[in-house]
């Protein structure tokens, strides 16, 4: 049987993820995943470099994914910075709990976080980019270059270490349709921006209290 040409990066991702779902099955080298799959080797190799690269491209298109649905939204380009964050997250949670298996297994695997921060670090680039083009807070001006570059690279790894958060909790999230991951948002993302604005309302309280209950035992 001639094999296939010109293969795309996407349908070698599904490929890979099935493969992956499988168990059982999973390709060792890339030479017995493209004859698996009957395609050229070559094929892999234009678009990815290893089977690490390739599992690093599926977390940053999730991100990309989700962006690309949002733009497509006329209603979400009038949205206040708030209101894209949440939809953001809505929906990229969408698409992961569409894919959990997957996501699921690659997280878990490695009991070294590191392994697994280094999994997501294109989705990190991907997600801190669309922070930069999309949501915007009021921040304090200290008149100085250095000091409000150093002021914007804390907010962007702050941004990320709460998408970070997000995830270890939906992760380990059990209620039906991941409704608790819902509210984590909701209250996450709201007491997140009143903390930029450094007003002490009640969301800051009510969500700290939210956590309280979810990770504390049971009695």
């Amino acid at each position: 049987m001639a094999r296939k040409k010109n293969i795309t990066a996407h349908k070698i991702i599904e490929l890979y993820m099935d493969e992956v779902l499988m168990g059982t099955n999973t390709s060792s080298t890339i030479y017995a995943f493209s004859k698996n799959n009957n395609f050229e080797e070559s094929e892999f190799y234009r678009h990815f470099n290893s089977f690490e690269t390739l599992e690093k491209k599926v977390f940053a298109i999730f991100c990309s994914k989700t962006v690309e649905l949002l733009l497509k939204n006329d209603d979400y380009k009038m949205y206040d910075s708030k209101s894209k964050l949440l939809s953001f997250y809505y929906t990229f949670f969408e698409l992961l709990s569409a894919n959990r298996s997957y996501v699921t297994l690659k997280l878990k695997q490695n009991k070294n976080k590191l392994e697994s921060l280094k999994l997501l670090s294109k989705l990190r680039l991907e997600f801190q980019e669309y922070i930069s083009a999309e949501i915007h807070t009021d921040k304090i001006d200290f008149k100085n270059k250095t000091a409000n570059k150093i002021h914007d690279k804390g907010f962007l790894e702050a941004s990320w270490m709460h998408l970070l958060f997000t995830i270890q909790f939906w992760l380990d999230d059990e209620s039906e349709n991941f409704e608790k991951t819902d509210i984590f948002i909701e209250k996450s993302v709201k007491a997140s921006f009143d903390l930029r604005d450094i007003t002490p309302v009640q969301s800051v309280f009510d969500f700290a209290k939210f956590l309280w209950k979810e990770k504390m035992p049971t009695v």
